[in-house]
């Protein structure tokens, strides 16, 4: 059973955190239901590689090792360069003109941020530990924490920009091409960008099928399909009606 583990009300917060736009019932289900299957992914991958050092309790390396398997899983990069399980493990960031950025420094703003209000996850996340019959130790849980915080803010900011564009084709896709090969010029579009939906309530509110779109923007691969498939069926009773 798909159980909810984040409210809808910590939802909206996040999305006030970004975006003046309401957000209706069903885009806060389904943005939590993306969210859920996405840190369901992570914690399951995780618990493999506790299992296989005969352990019940999640460690940080375990979450490493879980991302490090499945490049699915690589969501909340800003989190990386947070938390100390990352540390020298992201490597040197050089901006364009070959400058080493240095990590941001954490901001006295009173405003919340996807890593001030990351403990806002924690009672979900310890629920969502439990359905899948595991447990992690505290520097687990605020990776796993602001992991959560830091995709559903990133989630949020793409589902206000699918509102604001009117649509998620006008931004292109990339197309990987090997060395020598000559490269495409005109943007190619996969079966799945036409029937993507897009904003339906006039620019002012986002909707679930926003929140699908930009789960389309965050995700790749069957973690993607599996995320699009539950956010419908946590909304079906809300389109129905």
């Amino acid at each position: 059973m798909h159980v909810p583990v984040f409210k809808a009300s910590l939802v909206k917060a996040v999305f006030r955190d970004v975006t003046p736009l309401h957000v209706s019932r069903s885009a806060a289900r389904a943005a939590a239901s993306v969210t859920q299957t996405v840190l369901t992914g992570i914690v399951d991958g995780a618990r493999r590689a506790a299992e296989e050092e005969a352990r019940k309790k999640l460690l940080p390396k375990d979450l490493v090792t879980a991302i490090g398997r499945d490049v699915e899983l690589e969501v909340g990069e800003i989190w990386y360069r947070h938390s100390p399980t990352f540390k020298g493990l992201t490597g040197v960031v050089y901006d364009a003109e070959g400058v080493a950025v240095q990590a941001p420094k954490r901001s006295r703003s009173r405003k919340p941020s996807a890593m001030v209000g990351a403990h806002r996850f924690e009672a979900g996340i310890r629920k969502l530990l439990r359905h899948r019959g595991t447990a992690a130790v505290p520097a687990m849980l605020r990776d796993l924490d602001g992991l959560a915080s830091v995709f559903l803010t990133d989630l949020a900011r793409d589902a206000a920009l699918v509102v604001r564009e009117g649509g998620i084709t006008r931004f292109g896709t990339v197309t990987l091409t090997m060395p020598g090969e000559p490269t495409e010029t005109r943007p190619s579009v996969p079966e799945s960008v036409p029937a993507l939906p897009t904003c339906t309530k006039g620019g002012r509110t986002i909707d679930r099928n926003d929140v699908l779109a930009a789960t389309m923007i965050q995700l790749f691969g069957d973690i993607r399909q599996r995320a699009l498939a539950t956010a419908r069926e946590a909304t079906e009773t809300d389109a129905e009606g």
